[in-house]
């Protein structure tokens, strides 16, 4: 039977040719997150099952974040990740002479899955072993896939296209940026600036946003496997169709702030306190309020720039209702982000 294999190497070319050298063998992958210590690395091996049998036609066992959890492993199968690299290279137009670079955690899909597009696609590929930014300028690739905190640190220009995953877009980011949705469980985005990539079927049930389509997982590693008995994924995440009929994602369920009897979604929120003349980064969330039911606090980067709590209000309520304006404003350092930039909310309760 074919067995769950460790890759436990940083990215380059001696990580590619041991995912192949792993797929030729008929097993299947799992990458380890380089920077784990030593113990969680064993942990998070032990977790997997490296080295128990796997579903024959199994290619990779991929670790969710674990932002609000323990992580889970994806399985997700050849035909899978053909079926994502075929309809990505389809939606982004890629040509003979593209060429792309991985330079996201290999660990997770967004990393991960700009290696195997490129494998199923026969394009030429650079890989490294994490985001250097002179070295990306430097890549002579065409095509990368970024996170917006890497995104600003380059010039943008300089490639054909750019898949951004991970956290909110920026707000005025460059036309050569396409924006993705999607889930480690999806094997990669696939919505794309708001479009479902051919194949990918989108409903919703509740409000909740359900996918379907020839990418998606087999099963986690337990054996559970999260879609229904017709195939449809369950997101967690709330969204609807805008009315150009593109796919509008207000955040994951549990983000909701109910405050007054309001919805406030936080990423609507950090959109406007982002173009703020004094705020580096933001994060907002909801924090509990006998009166109110819950608030809604802005924890706020500054560029060094004073700020106060009345000015982020009227900032707010320039552009939208002012039940959105926070009651509350934390300084910090730093706001804690998953490694592909999206915010760990519950980091910063108090």
């Amino acid at each position: 039977m074919p067995r769950l294999v460790a890759i436990d190497r940083p990215g380059g070319p001696d990580f590619v040719a041991e995912l192949q050298r792993i797929w030729d063998a008929g097993d299947a992958a799992f990458p380890v997150d380089q920077r784990l210590p030593a113990r969680a690395k064993a942990d998070l091996v032990g977790a997997m099952r490296v080295g128990d049998d796997v579903e024959r036609g199994d290619a990779l066992v991929v670790a969710t974040s674990g932002s609000t959890g323990a992580p889970k492993g994806v399985v997700l199968t050849h035909d899978a990740i053909a079926s994502s690299a075929r309809a990505t290279s389809a939606r982004l137009e890629i040509e003979p002479d593209d060429h792309w670079l991985a330079c996201l955690p290999l660990s997770h899909v967004g990393g991960l899955s700009v290696v195997t597009r490129a494998l199923q696609s026969g394009t030429e590929l650079t890989v490294h072993p994490g985001f250097d930014a002179e070295a990306v300028m430097n890549s002579g690739a065409t095509r990368v896939s970024l996170v917006a905190t890497t995104l600003a640190r380059i010039d943008p220009a300089r490639f054909r296209t750019i898949v951004l995953g991970g956290s909110r877009p920026p707000v005025d980011r460059p036309a050569n940026t396409v924006a993705t949705y999607g889930l480690t469980e999806t094997g990669s985005g696939v919505v794309y600036d708001g479009v479902p990539l051919d194949d990918v079927e989108v409903r919703f049930v509740d409000g909740e946003i359900q996918l379907r389509g020839p990418m998606l997982l087999r099963t986690y590693r337990d054996g559970r496997d999260p879609k229904d008995a017709d195939g449809w994924l369950p997101t967690g995440d709330l969204g609807h169709w805008l009315d150009d009929g593109r796919l509008h994602v207000e955040g994951r369920r549990g983000d909701l702030i109910i405050t007054g009897g309001e919805n406030v979604w936080p990423e609507a929120v950090e959109r406007i306190l982002s173009t703020h003349p004094a705020v580096d980064d933001v994060l907002v969330r909801g924090c509990p309020d006998a009166e109110w039911g819950h608030i809604v606090e802005a924890v706020v980067v500054t560029n060094g720039s004073p700020l106060a709590l009345d000015a982020l209000r009227e900032h707010v309520k320039s552009s939208a209702p002012a039940f959105m304006a926070p009651k509350r404003l934390t300084l910090v350092e730093q706001i804690p982000r998953t490694s592909l930039g999206k915010p760990i909310r519950t980091a910063t309760q108090p």
